[in-house]
C-alpha cells in the first residue's frame, strides 16, 4: 500500500524551530517531487515548500527548509524562528504514476 505518514509536530515556541518528517512507504521520494502545504484553522490548505525530483526547491517564506534521506525515504521541513502564523496542519504530498498522494498532516502549533 503507498502511502505518506507526516510526524514530528506538536507545541513549540515561537522564534524556535521544528523539523516535520514525511515518510513513505511504497513510493521512492528520491524520485518524485514533494510538496509540504499547510492548512491554518479555519484556513484553506496552502503550499509551502516542494522539493522537486532533482532536488531543487522553492519555499513560500526563507524560514523554511526541505531536504531528504533518501535511506529513510523521508521527506523533512524544517522551520525556523517560527511565528504563530505557522500554526496548522501540515500535509505532504506527492504524485505517483498520475495518482496524488496525501499524507494525513501533522499538527503544529505555535505559543507566543
Amino acid at each position: 500500500q503507498k502511502q505518506l505518514v507526516e510526524s514530528g509536530g506538536g507545541l513549540a515556541q515561537a522564534g524556535g524551530s521544528l523539523t516535520l518528517s514525511c515518510a513513505s512507504s511504497g513510493i521512492r521520494l528520491s524520485a518524485n517531487g514533494v510538496a509540504w502545504h499547510r492548512q491554518a484553522p479555519g484556513g484553506q490548505r496552502e503550499w509551502v515548500a516542494t522539493v522537486a525530483a532533482g532536488g531543487a526547491t522553492r519555499y513560500a517564506d526563507s524560514r523554511f527548509h526541505v531536504f531528504r534521506d533518501n535511506e529513510k525515504n523521508t521527506v523533512y521541513l524544517q522551520i525556523t524562528n517560527l511565528q504563530t502564523r505557522d500554526a496548522g496542519v501540515y500535509y505532504c504530498n506527492t504524485q505517483y504514476r498520475g495518482q496524488n498522494y496525501w499524507g494525513q498532516g501533522t499538527q503544529v502549533t505555535v505559543s507566543s
